[in-house]
């Protein structure tokens, strides 16, 4: 084999993070600006957005092998086995062409019972792709979206040059543990990264597992973020987390979109409301965690009879939804919503149920993002090509 040249990683390298912090290893890719991340108040939103959900590598190069140096971060939950390494997925010219995972790393351990989470440090690792096809090609490799991930060199055995502009529109889509990929076996599994593979943009994703909460900080990083195309799928999060009532949550919703709108006055809006989820359409939260059989499941432990006082459920948050949008449409011809039970409802959840009751599994993922290409991205649809 040839020696490999190493090239190291630089912000140049990367698509889909709103930021890099610079660590003792190399780059960590954020996606939320250092901004936001002084305003996060738990430990959950912090850890959700330092994992790379929809961040990849581009380059071009004619090389047959690559190797890509990285410290990953993992998961693991006391009492539970602990979960696969994440993937890293290389594709080419857009196709994926290879995998691979990297078993070294931190371990991060959080206890369900207590909220207590300790870390255990261990050695960075090395993502290896080999017989790739010969000659030029656009390559990008998909970062774990579950996985922290601190990068610190490229190694091919031909020379890597800048990826080629793409000439794609930016499509920026803010949503909870669904967008950020749970469940989804690999990276570009997860529903966005396929519609947006569907739709032909380039992804952007501030998906964020348990924090899609109408962070203010969140907002005002999608208004700087440049964007041709943006969506926000909100509710599930708002219910399962219990964390406001409907007299907090429709200002809170007008003034999240208000902050988008002060960035992108024109630029077409989609809010998507929850899709299905059974055991919160008409309960409120908070969910609970049980684990049955060594698998997580989730339980809701409000009272129904609560949404006459201003408790949230699903139900609620997209007739409020449906509302807002209605009323801001009159003076706002780019905004437009979407009821998230058309992406996945009944007859889908019937078909491919819940595997914990809250988050779709891989057919669901691709469900969803079947039914969103077909209803945002085909012609006369809100992100339609103009």
């Amino acid at each position: 084999m040839n020696e490999l040249i190493t090239t190291p990683v630089t912000p140049g390298l990367l698509r889909g993070a709103l930021d890099v912090e610079r660590t003792p290893y190399g780059l960590l890719p954020h996606r939320l600006p250092a901004r936001a991340r002084r305003r996060i108040p738990d430990e959950q939103l912090a850890m959700a957005e330092s994992q790379p959900s929809g961040v990849r590598l581009a380059f071009r190069t004619a090389a047959t092998t690559v190797e890509l140096d990285v410290l990953p971060t993992k998961r693991a939950y006391r009492g539970l086995p602990d979960p696969p390494s994440g993937v890293y997925d290389l594709m080419i010219d857009g196709r994926l062409a290879a995998q691979a995972t990297v078993p070294d790393g931190r371990t991060r351990v959080a206890d369900f019972a207590t909220g207590a989470v300790e870390v255990h440090d261990g050695p960075s690792g090395t993502a290896r792709f080999t017989g790739l096809p010969a000659g030029d090609k656009d390559v990008e490799i998909w970062l774990p979206h579950n996985e922290t991930t601190e990068l610190s060199a490229v190694r091919t055995d031909a020379p890597v040059a800048p990826a080629r502009p793409h000439g794609r529109r930016v499509w920026l889509h803010h949503g909870s543990s669904i967008s950020h990929g749970s469940n989804a076996l690999h990276p570009t599994a997860i529903w966005p990264a396929l519609a947006a593979a569907a739709g032909g943009v380039e992804l952007v994703n501030l998906g964020f597992g348990g924090s899609a909460l109408l962070d203010p900080f969140t907002a005002r990083a999608m208004r700087d973020a440049p964007a041709d195309l943006i969506s926000v799928k909100i509710g599930i999060n708002l219910v399962n987390s219990d964390a406001m009532r409907l007299r907090a949550f429709v200002p809170a919703a007008h003034g999240f979109l208000d902050t988008i709108r002060d960035g992108h006055p024109e630029t077409p809006l989609l809010v998507v409301s929850a899709i299905l989820c059974p055991i919160q359409e008409r309960t409120p939260g908070p969910l609970t965690v049980q684990f049955e059989d060594g698998t997580i499941r989730f339980r809701p432990t409000g009272d129904p009879a609560a949404v006459a006082s201003g408790h949230l459920t699903l139900e609620v948050v997209r007739r409020e939804l449906a509302a807002i949008v209605s009323e801001r449409a009159a003076d706002d011809p780019h905004l437009h919503y979407l009821d998230g039970r058309d992406l996945y409802g009944e007859p889908d959840n019937a078909e491919l149920p819940l595997p914990d009751d809250v988050h779709p599994s891989e057919d669901g993922h691709r469900r969803i993002s079947e039914n969103f290409t077909r209803l945002v991205f085909s012609p006369g649809s809100p992100f339609a090509t103009r």
